[in-house]
């Protein structure tokens, strides 16, 4: 499994909480920080599949 797929999934944690967190305190901007954290978690994540994958396929 590639790093990046591990940093991504804490990324997105991380953002889940610091979004829920906004939401119960009533704070748009740590609300849409946590918006954002959770977003570019996704995005790595799906770079670290790539990665993955392309280092399956070269493997076989």
């Amino acid at each position: 499994m590639d790093k990046d797929r591990v940093e991504g999934a804490v990324h997105q944690a991380k953002g889940a909480v610091k979004q829920a967190a906004g939401k119960v305190m009533g704070d748009k901007k740590t609300e849409a920080e946590g918006v954002a954290e959770k977003t570019a978690g996704k995005v790595q994540n799906t770079a670290g599949g790539a990665k993955d994958a392309v280092r399956d396929a070269t493997d076989r």
